[in-house]
Protein backbone atom coordinates (compact mmCIF):
# COMPACT_ATOMS: atom_id res chain seq x y z
CA UNK A 1 0.00 0.00 0.00
CA UNK A 2 1.52 3.26 -0.75
CA UNK A 3 2.31 5.09 2.17
CA UNK A 4 1.19 8.63 1.04
CA UNK A 5 -2.34 6.99 1.70
CA UNK A 6 -1.35 5.83 5.28
CA UNK A 7 -2.64 7.52 8.52
CA UNK A 8 0.12 8.92 10.89
CA UNK A 9 -1.14 5.87 13.40
CA UNK A 10 -0.04 3.19 10.73
CA UNK A 11 3.39 4.39 10.24
CA UNK A 12 6.32 1.94 10.87
CA UNK A 13 7.06 2.53 14.78
CA UNK A 14 10.84 4.00 15.58
CA UNK A 15 11.37 6.61 18.03
CA UNK A 16 10.80 9.44 15.34
CA UNK A 17 7.34 8.23 15.26
CA UNK A 18 6.71 7.81 18.56
CA UNK A 19 8.44 11.68 19.42
CA UNK A 20 6.06 13.28 16.65
CA UNK A 21 2.60 11.02 18.08
CA UNK A 22 3.42 12.34 21.48
CA UNK A 23 3.33 16.47 20.30
CA UNK A 24 0.70 15.60 18.39
CA UNK A 25 -1.29 13.92 21.30
CA UNK A 26 -0.21 16.83 23.37
CA UNK A 27 -1.04 19.57 21.01
CA UNK A 28 -4.31 17.96 20.78
CA UNK A 29 -4.98 17.99 24.15
CA UNK A 30 -4.16 22.02 24.61
CA UNK A 31 -6.81 22.59 21.40
CA UNK A 32 -9.36 20.69 23.09
CA UNK A 33 -8.85 22.11 26.70
CA UNK A 34 -8.33 25.70 24.93
CA UNK A 35 -11.77 24.97 23.15
CA UNK A 36 -13.48 24.19 26.56
CA UNK A 37 -12.13 27.49 27.94
CA UNK A 38 -13.16 29.30 25.37
CA UNK A 39 -17.00 27.88 25.33
CA UNK A 40 -17.33 28.56 29.44
CA UNK A 41 -15.68 31.64 28.67
CA UNK A 42 -18.61 32.38 26.15
CA UNK A 43 -20.99 31.24 28.46
CA UNK A 44 -20.06 33.33 31.48
CA UNK A 45 -19.81 36.48 28.81
CA UNK A 46 -23.37 35.52 27.73
CA UNK A 47 -24.59 35.47 31.45
CA UNK A 48 -23.13 38.25 32.38
CA UNK A 49 -24.48 40.37 29.79
CA UNK A 50 -27.96 38.74 30.63
CA UNK A 51 -27.32 39.98 34.39
CA UNK A 52 -26.31 43.20 33.69
CA UNK A 53 -29.27 43.92 31.27
CA UNK A 54 -31.53 42.38 33.60
CA UNK A 55 -31.53 45.43 36.29
CA UNK A 56 -32.22 47.37 32.96
CA UNK A 57 -34.93 45.69 31.87
CA UNK A 58 -36.90 45.94 35.85
CA UNK A 59 -36.25 49.44 35.43
CA UNK A 60 -37.90 50.03 32.43
CA UNK A 61 -40.19 47.80 33.35
CA UNK A 62 -41.25 49.97 36.63
CA UNK A 63 -40.69 53.46 34.92
CA UNK A 64 -43.26 51.81 31.60
CA UNK A 65 -45.66 50.80 35.30
CA UNK A 66 -45.12 54.14 37.02
CA UNK A 67 -46.50 56.17 33.50
CA UNK A 68 -49.09 54.21 33.14
CA UNK A 69 -50.54 55.30 36.51
CA UNK A 70 -49.47 59.00 36.26
CA UNK A 71 -51.03 59.57 32.40
CA UNK A 72 -53.98 57.01 32.91
CA UNK A 73 -56.92 59.83 32.81
CA UNK A 74 -60.51 59.35 34.42
CA UNK A 75 -62.34 59.61 31.53
CA UNK A 76 -61.12 58.16 28.05
CA UNK A 77 -62.06 60.48 25.00
CA UNK A 78 -63.94 57.79 23.23
CA UNK A 79 -66.56 56.80 25.94
CA UNK A 80 -67.54 60.64 26.16
CA UNK A 81 -69.64 59.76 22.66
CA UNK A 82 -71.70 56.67 24.26
CA UNK A 83 -75.14 56.80 24.80
CA UNK A 84 -75.98 58.33 28.33
CA UNK A 85 -75.86 55.99 31.63
CA UNK A 86 -78.22 56.03 34.54
CA UNK A 87 -76.75 56.92 37.85
CA UNK A 88 -76.30 53.28 38.73
CA UNK A 89 -74.35 52.48 35.94
CA UNK A 90 -71.79 55.90 36.75
CA UNK A 91 -71.68 54.83 40.03
CA UNK A 92 -70.60 51.24 39.23
CA UNK A 93 -68.54 52.29 36.86
CA UNK A 94 -66.53 55.40 38.83
CA UNK A 95 -66.18 52.16 40.90
CA UNK A 96 -64.43 49.42 38.30
CA UNK A 97 -62.37 52.57 37.34
CA UNK A 98 -61.18 53.22 40.95
CA UNK A 99 -60.76 49.74 41.46
CA UNK A 100 -58.55 49.54 38.37
CA UNK A 101 -56.59 52.71 38.89
CA UNK A 102 -55.71 51.17 42.61
CA UNK A 103 -54.68 47.83 40.49
CA UNK A 104 -52.47 49.33 38.52
CA UNK A 105 -50.66 51.77 41.59
CA UNK A 106 -50.45 48.40 43.54
CA UNK A 107 -48.69 46.35 40.64
CA UNK A 108 -46.42 49.61 40.40
CA UNK A 109 -45.32 49.80 44.08
CA UNK A 110 -44.82 45.74 43.77
CA UNK A 111 -43.13 46.68 40.22
CA UNK A 112 -40.70 48.81 42.11
CA UNK A 113 -39.96 46.62 45.06
CA UNK A 114 -39.45 44.02 42.55
CA UNK A 115 -36.67 46.25 41.24
CA UNK A 116 -35.50 46.98 44.56
CA UNK A 117 -35.11 44.11 45.50
CA UNK A 118 -33.62 42.33 42.42
CA UNK A 119 -31.36 45.37 41.70
CA UNK A 120 -29.57 44.47 44.66
CA UNK A 121 -28.71 41.20 44.12
CA UNK A 122 -27.71 41.50 40.79
CA UNK A 123 -25.27 44.52 42.02
CA UNK A 124 -26.13 47.59 44.23
CA UNK A 125 -25.60 45.53 47.00
CA UNK A 126 -21.77 44.56 46.09
CA UNK A 127 -21.51 48.23 44.94
CA UNK A 128 -22.78 49.78 48.28
CA UNK A 129 -20.98 46.81 50.42
CA UNK A 130 -17.79 48.02 48.55
CA UNK A 131 -18.15 51.60 49.99
CA UNK A 132 -18.29 50.52 53.81
CA UNK A 133 -14.51 50.92 55.72
CA UNK A 134 -14.14 47.21 57.07
CA UNK A 135 -12.05 47.83 60.27
CA UNK A 136 -11.23 44.61 62.28
CA UNK A 137 -13.71 44.87 65.69
CA UNK A 138 -14.46 40.84 66.56
CA UNK A 139 -13.82 37.99 68.19
CA UNK A 140 -16.29 35.62 68.08
CA UNK A 141 -13.92 33.18 69.65
CA UNK A 142 -13.70 34.47 72.95
CA UNK A 143 -13.84 32.46 75.81
CA UNK A 144 -15.94 35.26 77.52
CA UNK A 145 -19.38 34.25 75.32
CA UNK A 146 -21.39 31.91 77.36
CA UNK A 147 -23.36 29.17 75.52
CA UNK A 148 -21.58 30.33 71.90
CA UNK A 149 -23.62 27.02 70.33
CA UNK A 150 -26.38 28.02 71.69
CA UNK A 151 -26.25 31.99 70.28
CA UNK A 152 -26.31 30.58 66.86
CA UNK A 153 -28.58 32.67 64.63
CA UNK A 154 -29.06 35.49 67.18
CA UNK A 155 -27.82 38.75 65.49
CA UNK A 156 -25.54 41.34 68.15
CA UNK A 157 -25.33 44.42 66.71
CA UNK A 158 -22.57 46.44 68.95
CA UNK A 159 -22.65 49.84 67.86
CA UNK A 160 -20.91 52.63 69.05
CA UNK A 161 -21.11 56.51 68.11
CA UNK A 162 -17.72 57.96 68.09
CA UNK A 163 -16.94 61.43 68.44
CA UNK A 164 -13.63 61.97 67.06
CA UNK A 165 -12.71 65.82 65.42
CA UNK A 166 -10.67 64.29 62.94
CA UNK A 167 -11.75 66.06 59.81
CA UNK A 168 -14.81 68.03 61.69
CA UNK A 169 -15.39 71.37 60.23
CA UNK A 170 -15.35 74.54 62.22
CA UNK A 171 -19.62 75.08 61.43
CA UNK A 172 -20.16 71.54 62.57
CA UNK A 173 -20.29 73.05 66.11
CA UNK A 174 -17.79 69.66 67.85
CA UNK A 175 -14.66 71.68 68.02
CA UNK A 176 -11.22 69.44 66.66
CA UNK A 177 -8.54 66.89 67.08
CA UNK A 178 -6.43 69.84 68.40
CA UNK A 179 -8.87 71.48 70.75
CA UNK A 180 -10.00 67.55 71.17
CA UNK A 181 -7.70 64.82 70.28
CA UNK A 182 -8.21 61.06 69.97
CA UNK A 183 -12.00 59.50 70.12
CA UNK A 184 -13.91 58.60 72.70
CA UNK A 185 -17.20 56.25 72.84
CA UNK A 186 -19.96 58.79 73.57
CA UNK A 187 -22.31 55.96 72.77
CA UNK A 188 -22.51 52.31 73.26
CA UNK A 189 -25.21 50.16 72.81
CA UNK A 190 -26.28 46.52 71.57
CA UNK A 191 -28.74 45.51 69.12
CA UNK A 192 -30.09 42.41 70.27
CA UNK A 193 -32.19 40.07 67.37
CA UNK A 194 -32.63 36.47 68.77
CA UNK A 195 -32.61 33.73 65.99
CA UNK A 196 -36.73 33.91 66.04
CA UNK A 197 -36.99 37.17 64.93
CA UNK A 198 -39.95 37.89 67.63
CA UNK A 199 -38.56 40.99 69.02
CA UNK A 200 -35.44 43.46 69.09
CA UNK A 201 -33.95 44.88 72.43
CA UNK A 202 -31.49 47.49 72.48
CA UNK A 203 -29.53 47.64 75.53
CA UNK A 204 -27.69 51.36 76.17
CA UNK A 205 -24.14 51.48 78.29
CA UNK A 206 -23.20 54.72 80.11
CA UNK A 207 -19.66 56.33 78.78
CA UNK A 208 -18.85 56.85 82.64
CA UNK A 209 -19.60 53.12 82.86
CA UNK A 210 -16.54 51.67 85.85
CA UNK A 211 -14.87 48.55 84.16
CA UNK A 212 -12.10 46.30 84.13
CA UNK A 213 -10.62 46.73 81.19
CA UNK A 214 -8.49 44.51 79.72
CA UNK A 215 -5.06 44.67 77.64
CA UNK A 216 -5.23 45.56 74.22
CA UNK A 217 -4.02 47.06 71.21
CA UNK A 218 -3.56 50.67 70.52
CA UNK A 219 -6.06 52.55 68.27
CA UNK A 220 -4.86 55.11 65.81
CA UNK A 221 -8.19 57.47 65.75
CA UNK A 222 -6.57 59.42 62.73
CA UNK A 223 -5.57 56.50 60.45
CA UNK A 224 -8.13 54.15 61.70
CA UNK A 225 -5.89 51.33 62.18
CA UNK A 226 -4.05 49.51 64.86
CA UNK A 227 -0.02 50.12 65.79
CA UNK A 228 2.28 47.50 66.91
CA UNK A 229 2.00 49.04 70.76
CA UNK A 230 -0.44 47.51 73.49
CA UNK A 231 -2.01 49.26 75.89
CA UNK A 232 -1.84 47.62 80.10
CA UNK A 233 -4.90 46.17 81.45
CA UNK A 234 -6.55 48.99 83.95
CA UNK A 235 -8.44 47.61 86.95
CA UNK A 236 -10.40 50.50 86.95
CA UNK A 237 -11.31 52.87 84.14
CA UNK A 238 -14.60 54.67 82.53
CA UNK A 239 -15.86 52.37 79.55
CA UNK A 240 -15.60 55.50 76.85
CA UNK A 241 -11.71 55.03 77.57
CA UNK A 242 -11.51 51.10 76.12
CA UNK A 243 -12.68 52.83 72.86
CA UNK A 244 -10.07 56.00 73.24
CA UNK A 245 -6.90 53.66 73.78
CA UNK A 246 -8.11 50.17 72.15
CA UNK A 247 -10.55 50.83 69.43
CA UNK A 248 -13.47 48.65 68.39
CA UNK A 249 -11.72 45.21 69.29
CA UNK A 250 -11.00 46.52 72.88
CA UNK A 251 -14.69 47.78 73.20
CA UNK A 252 -15.68 44.26 72.33
CA UNK A 253 -13.70 42.58 74.70
CA UNK A 254 -15.14 44.78 77.36
CA UNK A 255 -19.12 44.47 76.05
CA UNK A 256 -18.30 40.42 76.31
CA UNK A 257 -16.91 40.47 79.74
CA UNK A 258 -20.19 42.19 80.86
CA UNK A 259 -22.65 40.43 78.84
CA UNK A 260 -21.37 36.90 77.79
CA UNK A 261 -23.12 37.70 74.39
CA UNK A 262 -21.02 36.54 71.01
CA UNK A 263 -21.09 39.95 69.36
CA UNK A 264 -21.23 39.33 65.43
CA UNK A 265 -21.60 43.00 63.82
CA UNK A 266 -20.17 45.71 64.75
CA UNK A 267 -20.79 49.15 63.57
CA UNK A 268 -18.68 52.42 64.28
CA UNK A 269 -20.22 55.75 63.84
CA UNK A 270 -18.52 59.25 63.17
CA UNK A 271 -20.77 61.94 64.61
CA UNK A 272 -18.82 64.21 62.20
CA UNK A 273 -20.84 62.56 59.35
CA UNK A 274 -23.77 61.64 61.44
CA UNK A 275 -25.66 64.77 60.06
CA UNK A 276 -25.86 64.01 56.18
CA UNK A 277 -27.47 60.92 56.66
CA UNK A 278 -30.05 63.03 58.09
CA UNK A 279 -30.40 65.06 55.75
CA UNK A 280 -29.83 62.33 52.83
CA UNK A 281 -33.64 61.83 54.02
CA UNK A 282 -34.76 65.14 54.04
CA UNK A 283 -34.97 65.40 58.45
CA UNK A 284 -36.02 63.18 61.27
CA UNK A 285 -39.21 64.03 63.55
CA UNK A 286 -38.76 63.09 67.27
CA UNK A 287 -40.88 63.87 70.37
CA UNK A 288 -39.76 66.22 73.22
CA UNK A 289 -41.76 66.89 75.97
CA UNK A 290 -40.51 70.07 76.70
CA UNK A 291 -37.71 72.23 74.52
CA UNK A 292 -34.02 71.21 74.67
CA UNK A 293 -31.74 73.75 75.70
CA UNK A 294 -28.08 72.63 76.44
CA UNK A 295 -25.57 74.60 78.65
CA UNK A 296 -22.85 73.59 75.90
CA UNK A 297 -24.52 73.59 73.02
CA UNK A 298 -27.26 75.97 73.00
CA UNK A 299 -30.90 75.55 72.03
CA UNK A 300 -30.54 72.30 70.39
CA UNK A 301 -34.46 72.03 69.71
CA UNK A 302 -36.82 75.44 70.50
CA UNK A 303 -40.41 73.80 70.70
CA UNK A 304 -41.97 71.05 72.47
CA UNK A 305 -44.08 68.19 70.37
CA UNK A 306 -43.28 66.49 67.06
CA UNK A 307 -40.39 68.40 65.88
CA UNK A 308 -38.93 67.04 62.13
CA UNK A 309 -35.34 68.03 62.87
CA UNK A 310 -32.19 68.68 60.25
CA UNK A 311 -29.05 67.44 60.39
CA UNK A 312 -27.13 69.89 62.15
CA UNK A 313 -29.74 70.07 64.85
CA UNK A 314 -29.88 65.69 65.19
CA UNK A 315 -26.12 66.30 66.06
CA UNK A 316 -26.84 68.10 68.95
CA UNK A 317 -29.94 66.49 69.78
CA UNK A 318 -27.72 62.74 70.36
CA UNK A 319 -24.38 64.91 71.60
CA UNK A 320 -26.35 67.21 74.57
CA UNK A 321 -25.20 66.05 77.77
CA UNK A 322 -25.76 69.07 79.64
CA UNK A 323 -29.66 70.07 78.99
CA UNK A 324 -31.64 72.57 81.50
CA UNK A 325 -33.87 70.88 83.78
CA UNK A 326 -32.65 66.98 83.15
CA UNK A 327 -30.68 66.59 86.20
CA UNK A 328 -29.62 62.49 84.67
CA UNK A 329 -27.26 63.93 82.36
CA UNK A 330 -26.14 60.82 80.31
CA UNK A 331 -29.08 58.72 81.09
CA UNK A 332 -31.56 61.36 79.37
CA UNK A 333 -28.82 61.35 76.02
CA UNK A 334 -29.45 57.89 76.61
CA UNK A 335 -32.97 57.62 76.39
CA UNK A 336 -32.72 60.96 74.07
CA UNK A 337 -29.84 58.44 71.46
CA UNK A 338 -32.32 55.60 71.61
CA UNK A 339 -35.27 57.60 70.66
CA UNK A 340 -33.40 59.09 67.70
CA UNK A 341 -32.40 55.81 66.72
CA UNK A 342 -35.44 53.74 66.51
CA UNK A 343 -37.16 57.60 64.70
CA UNK A 344 -34.47 57.54 61.95
CA UNK A 345 -34.35 53.81 60.81
CA UNK A 346 -38.27 53.84 60.76
CA UNK A 347 -37.98 56.52 58.48
CA UNK A 348 -35.24 54.96 56.49
CA UNK A 349 -38.18 51.75 56.42
CA UNK A 350 -40.86 54.09 55.36
CA UNK A 351 -42.13 53.80 51.79
CA UNK A 352 -41.04 57.63 51.39
CA UNK A 353 -37.56 56.37 51.32
CA UNK A 354 -37.42 52.70 50.18
CA UNK A 355 -39.61 54.05 46.99
CA UNK A 356 -37.17 56.97 46.28
CA UNK A 357 -34.31 55.83 44.99
CA UNK A 358 -32.33 59.40 45.18
CA UNK A 359 -33.22 59.24 48.75
CA UNK A 360 -32.56 55.69 49.56
CA UNK A 361 -29.44 55.65 47.77
CA UNK A 362 -28.44 59.16 49.35
CA UNK A 363 -28.85 57.54 53.19
CA UNK A 364 -26.82 54.37 52.01
CA UNK A 365 -23.90 56.46 50.65
CA UNK A 366 -23.54 58.83 53.83
CA UNK A 367 -24.12 56.08 56.22
CA UNK A 368 -21.49 54.02 54.61
CA UNK A 369 -19.00 56.86 54.63
CA UNK A 370 -19.37 58.07 58.09
CA UNK A 371 -19.96 54.17 59.03
CA UNK A 372 -16.74 51.93 60.06
CA UNK A 373 -16.84 48.31 61.60
CA UNK A 374 -16.87 44.48 60.50
CA UNK A 375 -19.55 41.75 58.68
CA UNK A 376 -21.42 45.07 58.18
CA UNK A 377 -23.11 46.15 54.97
CA UNK A 378 -26.42 46.30 53.50
CA UNK A 379 -27.91 43.00 54.08
CA UNK A 380 -26.41 43.09 57.54
CA UNK A 381 -28.27 46.20 58.18
CA UNK A 382 -31.54 45.88 56.28
CA UNK A 383 -31.79 42.75 59.03
CA UNK A 384 -31.46 44.79 61.78
CA UNK A 385 -33.77 48.01 60.17
CA UNK A 386 -36.45 45.44 59.01
CA UNK A 387 -36.64 44.22 62.61
CA UNK A 388 -37.26 47.55 63.78
CA UNK A 389 -40.03 48.51 61.65
CA UNK A 390 -42.45 46.62 64.27
CA UNK A 391 -41.64 49.76 66.40
CA UNK A 392 -45.50 50.95 67.24
CA UNK A 393 -46.32 46.71 67.92
CA UNK A 394 -43.93 47.19 70.85
CA UNK A 395 -41.77 44.70 69.10
CA UNK A 396 -38.66 46.90 70.34
CA UNK A 397 -37.66 47.53 73.55
CA UNK A 398 -35.08 49.70 75.09
CA UNK A 399 -33.54 48.89 77.97
CA UNK A 400 -30.22 50.92 80.23
CA UNK A 401 -27.74 48.41 81.46
CA UNK A 402 -28.45 48.15 85.31
CA UNK A 403 -26.65 50.35 87.73
CA UNK A 404 -26.80 51.78 90.94
CA UNK A 405 -27.73 55.07 89.17
CA UNK A 406 -25.79 56.93 91.18
CA UNK A 407 -22.18 58.03 90.48
CA UNK A 408 -19.07 56.49 92.69
CA UNK A 409 -16.75 58.62 95.06
CA UNK A 410 -14.47 57.79 91.11
CA UNK A 411 -17.70 59.77 89.09
CA UNK A 412 -18.17 56.09 87.26
CA UNK A 413 -21.19 54.53 87.18
CA UNK A 414 -21.68 51.13 89.00
CA UNK A 415 -23.36 47.67 87.44
CA UNK A 416 -25.80 45.68 89.55
CA UNK A 417 -24.20 42.50 89.04
CA UNK A 418 -27.24 40.20 90.03
CA UNK A 419 -29.76 42.39 87.65
CA UNK A 420 -27.01 42.83 84.67
CA UNK A 421 -26.41 38.65 84.73
CA UNK A 422 -30.12 38.15 84.70
CA UNK A 423 -30.86 40.73 82.04
CA UNK A 424 -28.51 39.20 79.33
CA UNK A 425 -28.87 35.38 80.27
CA UNK A 426 -32.88 36.19 79.45
CA UNK A 427 -31.67 37.70 76.35
CA UNK A 428 -29.12 34.82 75.09
CA UNK A 429 -31.56 32.31 76.25
CA UNK A 430 -34.54 34.01 74.81
CA UNK A 431 -36.39 33.77 77.87
CA UNK A 432 -39.04 36.73 79.12
CA UNK A 433 -37.47 39.81 80.44
CA UNK A 434 -38.29 40.73 83.74
CA UNK A 435 -41.00 43.62 83.58
CA UNK A 436 -38.95 45.38 86.29
CA UNK A 437 -35.68 45.43 83.91
CA UNK A 438 -34.37 49.02 84.32
CA UNK A 439 -35.09 51.73 81.80
CA UNK A 440 -33.75 54.93 82.03
CA UNK A 441 -34.62 57.22 84.85
CA UNK A 442 -37.14 59.87 83.96
CA UNK A 443 -36.48 62.84 82.45
CA UNK A 444 -38.60 65.47 81.06
CA UNK A 445 -36.80 65.24 77.55
CA UNK A 446 -37.75 62.63 74.56
CA UNK A 447 -38.87 59.49 75.53
CA UNK A 448 -37.79 56.16 73.85
CA UNK A 449 -40.32 53.95 72.57
CA UNK A 450 -41.04 50.94 75.24
CA UNK A 451 -42.82 48.29 75.05
CA UNK A 452 -45.82 47.37 77.52
CA UNK A 453 -46.30 44.12 77.29
CA UNK A 454 -43.83 41.66 78.26
CA UNK A 455 -41.33 41.05 75.70
CA UNK A 456 -40.25 37.08 75.39
CA UNK A 457 -40.01 34.22 73.47
CA UNK A 458 -40.12 30.49 73.94
CA UNK A 459 -37.11 28.59 74.49
CA UNK A 460 -34.16 29.51 72.12
CA UNK A 461 -34.08 27.57 68.73
CA UNK A 462 -31.04 26.17 66.79
CA UNK A 463 -32.98 27.56 63.82
CA UNK A 464 -30.37 30.97 62.17
CA UNK A 465 -34.49 32.29 61.45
Amino acid sequence: MDRLTMTDELEAIDDATIVKRKIDHTLARFSAAHDELEAEEAKKRERRERLASRPAALLEQTRTALQRVVTTTDSDPAETEQAPQTRLQEKKERKTKQSAKAGRIAAAVVAALVFLSLGSAWGAQTWFDAKFNTVASLDEDSADIQDAAGQNGDENFLMVGSDTRDGAAAEDGVGDANGTPGARSDTVMIAHIPADRQRVVMVSFPRDLEINRPECKRWDPATSSYTDQTSPAQKIAKLNTAYAVGGPQCVTKVIQQITGMKINHFVGIDFNGFKSMVDAVQGVTVYNEKPIDDTTLGMVIPQAGEVRISGDQALNYVRARHVKGDPTSDYGRIKRQQAFLGALLKTVMSKEVILDTGKLSGFIDAFAKATFGENLGIKQMMTLAKSMRGLDSGKVKFLTVPTTEEANNRGNEVLLQGKTKALFEALINNTPLDEKSPEPPASSTASAPTSSAKSGGAKKSSSSG
